[in-house]
């Protein structure tokens, strides 16, 4: 038999002995192996009903504790004083958290590592002090003045980076370190004076006190949102529908939107009813969805979730644990100093005191009460927004009941504690289930 034969019959192939059928009925009757996701969106309300009760005995929990908690504590200020919901009040909870919560997008990255940054309350007061010094004293013009201050926020970021990644020397060592010495370079910025004004009316006085008027701006960005996020899903379902891979069916996506457009549209309702849309708010958000992109859907994003579950084995896929672990320390330099020019918006001034009290605390303390693990690894931007919502709220609460501050820092304190006792308790039901 000639060699082209052999190569057309089956039975004289190379691979006969891998190929070869031994039991050809049972292969027929056999079932393929299909994805659990599919089986759950097959099932409809029920499969993922049986998820859910899966996942909550598996201590995968996500956003559900702290929003049920929101959803507390909101009841009960309501509860004790019926002005806690009024649109006026909200609108102010809303324009004070963004500087936490812009400063707590950056502190994420870190917390995602399994590292902790001490220095970015420093660095916010270090901002506030470039853009006061150069735009008002020398001059400079604030746009100018403003990206001064961003880039110096990201240097200085990289300058801890560098020290703990290339040198090796413990994160919070170097960014304890990095807290003494950019609150002396704050104090040595701003002079003799110790505070340097700002124009209500520049560019950094208008983030906090800016508001968008029109009843069509905030009505017309839900509705771009809304509609954004149905088309981005609705094609990305059909796409992986066309690739032979699980995808949402449409019933899931028109739920999603609508649950989208609730979270939107109610917003927007209630800020059209006091002054408008604030202009800190949308900048917020827009921050809160890059960010969320970044992690979410770029490998950078993949290799920050990497470095947070083991770093040997990172080192091992071929990632480059030294550029990430620098990047991730230059983007919470650079929230801390963006976070920085809405303090010093707030209260229209750079001062000695800006980056200390309890700022420090609170901005750790919204990344880890919205979700995000201290162990590393888990969470999302979005933590941000749901952890500052619930210290501002705490704090707006209080005021208006005229509860004193220590009282305040106290009740922060155990909602904290609380936070990563939930955290803990997660990680070693994560373990006994097999999904940590």
């Amino acid at each position: 038999m000639s060699t082209e034969n052999q190569a057309a019959d089956p039975l004289h192939t190379p691979e006969e002995a891998h190929t070869k059928v031994v039991n050809p009925a049972a292969a027929h009757d056999a079932i393929p192996a299909v994805d659990p996701r599919l089986l759950v969106r097959e099932e409809g309300l029920a499969g993922y009903l049986s998820e859910f009760g899966r996942r909550m005995k598996a201590g995968d929990l996500g956003s559900i504790p702290v929003v049920i908690g929101l959803v507390i504590i909101w009841s009960i200020f309501q509860g004790l004083n019926a002005n806690f919901l009024s649109p006026e009040n909200l609108s102010n909870i809303a324009i004070t958290m963004t500087a936490t919560g812009m400063m707590a997008v950056g502190i994420i990255f870190v917390l995602l590592l399994g590292e902790i940054d001490l220095s970015v309350g420093s660095v916010s007061g270090v901002s506030g002090a470039i853009v006061a010094v150069l735009a008002v004293t020398h001059g400079v013009n604030e746009w100018l003045a403003i990206l001064a201050a961003v880039v110096g926020g990201a240097l200085i970021g990289s300058i801890h980076g560098f020290f703990f990644a290339r040198i090796g020397a413990p994160a919070f060592a170097v960014t304890l370190s990095g807290l003494l010495f950019w609150s002396g370079a704050m104090l040595q910025i701003l002079g003799s004076n110790g505070t340097v004004n700002l124009d209500s009316e520049g560019v950094v006085g208008k983030l906090t006190t800016y508001f968008f008027s029109d009843v069509a701006v905030g009505y017309g960005l839900a509705a771009v949102a809304v509609a954004g996020y149905f088309l981005a899903t609705f094609f990305d379902a059909r796409r992986r529908e066309a690739a032979g891979v699980p995808s949402r069916p449409l019933a899931e996506i028109l739920l999603r939107t609508g649950l989208l457009a609730l979270f939107t549209f109610g917003p927007a309702i209630v800020f059209n009813q006091y002054k408008g849309l604030p202009l800190a708010v949308v900048l917020f958000l827009l921050a809160l969805v890059g960010t969320d992109f970044v992690l979410r859907r770029t490998s950078f994003g993949r290799q920050v979730f990497a470095l947070g579950g083991s770093v040997e084995a990172s080192r091992r896929a071929g990632i480059n644990v030294n550029r990430v672990r620098i990047t991730v320390f230059a983007i919470a330099g650079t929230f801390a100093a963006i976070g920085g020019l809405f303090w010093a918006s707030k209260i229209a001034a750079a001062n000695q005191s800006a980056g200390a009290g309890d700022l420090l605390m609170n901005v750790i303390a919204a990344a880890v009460i919205g979700g995000t693990s201290l162990f590393g690894g888990r969470g999302r931007t979005w933590n941000a927004l749901l952890g500052v919502m619930v210290i501002t709220s705490i704090q707006y609460g209080l005021a208006l009941e005229g509860i004193a501050t220590p009282i305040q820092y106290m009740i922060t304190g155990a909602v904290l504690l609380a936070t990563v006792v939930i955290d803990s308790i997660t990680r070693k039901t994560q373990k006994t289930a097999g999904r940590a």
